[in-house]
């Protein structure tokens, strides 16, 4: 058999991981021809951006960030115009004939895994494995690249606690997530925020700006507050900047903000990212060589398992109302910004 491997959209610790744990199973357990794609899916866009793997081609990438094969941001059904012809699927497709492929494994998040079943209803074998610091790729319960960003997010609040605490203020932390609040969630349950604010439930200024005062008033002169970069707000101003200029209006108390942004997605993998890693992409060589295609690798539980990528396409997970880690909050007196 012969393979193709890709990466595509954002970059996010463990992507080396699986690239390696889909290419080390497929070349010295099944004698699986592995090529390296590079550049997402630009690189089966143009046959020439392609690489055949060896075994010293993935030594020594377990614990690297980023991606050696590269990645871009095409999305190949995206039309610029609705008057034009769009023919890169059709390419691509001829391309994967040309090459021999038996499966192309794309590793990416939402819109990868959305340009993966397209890309299966135009005939081609694929395999999908879900990649995101942010956790809201549908059907699978942790993505690698989470535990690596909520470990980097959460070592950034353990810091501001002592500056906020020193000179009496509120720290406003900006984490991560779009649409989902699963960082903001987890790093700020772990690190110990007072406020926590994420897109799925929303929030109410009043209720953030009592509960810095009932700290403040009862002897606590400081507050970490940790949001969602998702969040909305009027006029679409920077939720840090916004969140922190009403607290200190309302208040009084100088509020400062930190946007952790990229430093989340850099750098090395979590131990517990890079053994998720090597999980899914040992699996993916057997739902290969099982010809199991048209398939997304997920976790459930402690189980590595897959799901059609028709149940994939289009969806995201977000954080549920009733998470335990909401409740569990709650119960400890951390406001998420709603109560009544």
């Amino acid at each position: 058999m012969r393979i193709g491997i890709l990466s595509s959209g954002g970059d996010c610790p463990g992507i080396n991981a699986t690239i390696r744990g889909v290419g080390k199973t497929a070349m010295l357990r099944y004698g699986i021809e592995v090529f390296g794609i590079h550049n997402g899916f630009s690189g089966l866009l143009n046959k020439n951006d392609m690489e055949l793997f060896n075994e010293s081609n993935l030594s020594g990438i377990l614990n690297l960030g980023g991606t050696i094969l590269g990645t871009s941001r095409e999305k190949p059904f995206k039309k610029m115009l609705d008057s034009e012809d769009n023919t890169k699927p059709q390419i691509i497709y001829q391309n994967y004939i040309e090459m021999g492929f038996d499966c192309v494994v794309c590793i990416g998040g939402n819109g990868t895994q959305k340009t993966a079943y397209k890309l299966s209803r135009k005939g081609m074998n694929i395999i999908g494995l879900p990649k995101t610091i942010d956790n809201d790729v549908y059907g699978t319960d942790y993505t690698f690249g989470f535990d690596s960003a909520v470990n980097i997010a959460t070592e950034a609040i353990d810091r501001l606690h002592s500056t906020a605490s020193s000179h009496k203020r509120v720290m406003v932390v900006e984490v991560m997530g779009h649409k989902a609040g699963w960082i903001a969630l987890y790093a700020g349950m772990a690190g110990g925020a007072d406020i926590i604010l994420i897109p799925e439930l929303g929030y109410n200024m009043e209720h953030v700006n009592n509960k810095i005062l009932a700290r403040s008033q009862s002897g606590k002169p400081y507050s970490i507050v940790v949001i969602a970069e998702g969040l909305k707000t009027p006029g679409g101003d920077s939720p840090a900047r916004y969140i922190s200029s009403r607290i200190h209006e309302a208040t009084g108390i100088e509020a400062r903000t930190t946007v952790l942004g990229y430093i989340q997605r850099g750098g090395n993998p979590s131990p517990f990212d890079r053994n998720l890693a090597t999980r899914i992409g040992g699996h993916a060589t057997e739902l290969i060589v099982n010809r199991q295609f048209g398939r997304m690798v997920s976790v459930k539980g402690n189980t590595v398992t897959s799901i059609d990528l028709a149940e994939v396409a289009g969806k995201t997970k977000l954080v549920p109302l009733d998470h335990e880690l909401i409740r569990q909050g709650i119960n400890m007196g951390i406001s998420f910004g709603t109560e009544s």
